[in-house]
């Protein structure tokens, strides 16, 4: 792979929770069709905190973004 193809930052793992939550509020469809960079910041996101009510505050507003659409990290998102 050439050095401008690779990817600035690792590839984060899903964890089974926010597997779990996608899938019982009907997103994973919504989640896939975002560009793998978003897929993978919201991951970071939500896997780099430590305290468990941190994590489901992340949890919770990439849910409510991707239910609204338009919006990526609390930012305008055109996609």
């Amino acid at each position: 792979m050439s050095p401008r193809l690779r990817p600035l930052r690792a590839r984060e793992e899903m964890p089974e929770f926010v597997r779990d939550a996608l899938g019982q509020r009907g997103l994973r469809d919504k989640y896939d069709a975002r560009p793998p960079y978003q897929r993978n910041d919201y991951l970071l996101w939500i896997n780099k905190v430590k305290r468990p009510e941190t994590k489901q505050k992340h949890l919770e507003q990439m849910l409510g973004e991707l239910e609204r659409g338009g919006v990526y990290m609390g930012m305008r998102w055109n996609g």
